[in-house]
């Protein structure tokens, strides 16, 4: 069965969404030294996340396949909504952000070791707020979250309709 082209647009974008905030985060980071904190990391690794899902709902060939990537998909929208919210709120006010759950989740992945140019934790929550465009970086990765979160919805709406 194959995928229907609505149903592949919507999986391809929210792909290249999410490597795409990827990409601008790490052009932020090396071409603009805006160094991220453990929360902007984990956030990193939510878009990954949810890239990957949504790479697997465009392969699966089958709808209990694609309503399970949606379903990472919106779960991944979820959790980066709620580490952007997490960012805002608390940790960008605080001056050290060392061992928060954020810092403790990319220690246990071990991809600060292995990708540190990707993952690698070189701020704290404080040196890293910063605005680009007027907004506080998290909001933009706040948008970019319920945006993947929208499409996901949008799957699902699709994919139980048949």
């Amino acid at each position: 069965m194959t995928l229907p082209g609505g149903l592949a647009r919507l999986f391809w974008a929210a792909a290249a969404l999410s490597l795409g905030v990827v990409a601008a985060a790490l052009y932020t980071q090396h071409a603009l030294d805006m160094l991220p904190c453990p929360w902007c990391v984990l956030q990193r690794l939510i878009f990954v996340i949810v890239a990957l899902a949504a790479l697997c709902g465009a392969a699966f060939n089958n709808r209990t396949g694609r309503l399970l990537a949606a379903s990472l998909m919106l779960l991944g929208a979820a959790a980066g909504m709620a580490a952007a919210l997490w960012q805002h709120g608390v940790a960008a006010s605080t001056t050290g952000c060392k061992l928060t759950l954020a810092d403790r989740i990319i220690s246990a992945t071990g991809l600060d070791a292995w990708l540190p140019g990707v993952f690698g934790v070189w701020a704290t929550c404080a040196d890293a707020a910063v605005d680009l465009l007027g907004l506080p970086y998290e909001a933009w990765s706040l948008l970019a979250f319920a945006l993947l979160g929208a499409i996901a919805v949008r799957l699902f709406f699709l994919l139980l309709r048949g």
